[in-house]
């Protein structure tokens, strides 16, 4: 018999539109399938079969993460289809700085009211993300909360697993005072800080629709620029160079985030002017009057990666990062100290 309740729509939960939503999602979730994945989308469980050939002491590293207030900006513009790149880029780029390689993902929706169309959309970006780290969408929850939250709004949080030798994971004991500091480049603001982006630009419709010269396209869509995942380029590095430690620069920007992959003693010098600051973070400064230091303690300003590396390393570093599609450059060095880090 078909799978309906009158009774349960009447009180806002269509189930009907879960089941469409799940149908028009199939293909996407399908372009995800790596080797290891046994399973497909509508089951109580995603099934991953781990090959463990060349690894002696293989562990497991999971990370979890939402996208946050960014997704009032997609929901401003109605536009869906990249904001599940974000939420795969916050959990895999976090994976990466142990030196693990992601293997599946899962998300979470919590929607107001289920529109088929608008969560395949979503869940389009979820499997855009989970082809560029490389891993695959296992399965996820589609959750209708009428009452909760509006009938237009919406969360996504997703939740990643990824595997790494012992031996190979990255925990920061060879990092000493003078080695260098390699940035790769972001994307734009990424998933952080976008509830200080809303306050200093009092986001409206017409606002985001509107063309702004010195970011050639309009705010919406410099906005909405999807985080950068770095998964491929940071993997093939750890392949061929001996990387220390990575950070990943999210909320909490320099100060909070490259402390994180040092050991007790050292610290960071960074040097201004070493990289292009990607002229988004000049507007949001000038337009909220806000103060250097808070810029650096809240956004990536232009630094989506920090790699630590010997600095013999450095130059063949950046190269490879090139070479793998993304911009490098060296940023600066580990000093002694406990300052955690300090600009020049």
């Amino acid at each position: 018999m078909k799978s309906y309740s009158e009774s349960y729509k009447a009180a806002g939960v269509d189930v009907t539109a879960g089941y469409e939503g799940v149908r028009l999602m199939k293909a996407d979730v399908e372009r995800t399938k790596i080797p290891g994945c046994i399973s497909g989308i509508g089951g109580f469980g995603g099934l991953f079969q781990l090959d463990l050939s060349g690894m002696k002491e293989p562990v497991l590293v999971s990370g979890t993460d939402g996208v946050g207030t960014k997704l009032k900006i997609a929901m401003v513009l109605n536009k869906h289809d990249t904001i599940g790149i974000d939420a795969v880029a916050m959990c895999v780029n976090d994976i990466i700085c142990c030196g693990a390689k992601p293997l599946y993902f899962l998300d979470y929706i919590a929607i107001g009211k289920n529109v088929p169309e608008k969560v395949a959309a979503i869940v389009k970006g979820v499997a855009d993300g989970c082809v560029q780290a490389g891993c695959a969408l296992v399965g996820g929850e589609t959750a209708e909360h009428p009452g909760m939250m509006a009938e237009d709004e919406y969360d996504i949080a997703g939740y990643s697993t990824g595997i790494v030798d012992k031996s190979k994971i990255l925990d920061n004991t060879s990092i000493k005072a003078g080695d260098a500091i390699i940035g790769i480049a972001s994307s734009g603001v990424h998933s952080n800080g976008f509830s200080l982006v809303r306050h200093v630009f009092n986001i409206n419709e017409q606002k985001l629709r509107t063309l702004v010269p010195e970011l050639g396209m309009s705010l919406g869509d410099a906005l909405l620029t999807p985080t950068r995942i770095y998964v491929k380029p940071v993997l093939d590095l750890i392949s061929k160079v001996n990387v220390k430690g990575i950070s990943h620069i999210t909320g909490g920007g320099f100060y909070e985030n490259i402390p994180r992959m040092l050991p007790d003693g050292v610290s960071a010098k960074i040097k201004k002017g070493s990289w292009n600051i990607p002229p988004i973070f000049d507007l949001l400064q000038k337009e909220g009057n806000i103060p250097e230091h808070d810029m650096y303690n809240t956004f990536n300003m232009g630094v989506g990666m920090a790699v630590c590396v010997d600095k013999a390393d450095a130059d063949k570093t950046v190269k490879i990062l090139e070479e793998n599609g993304e911009r490098a450059f060296v940023i600066g060095e580990t000093i002694s100290g406990d300052e955690g880090v300090v600009f020049e």
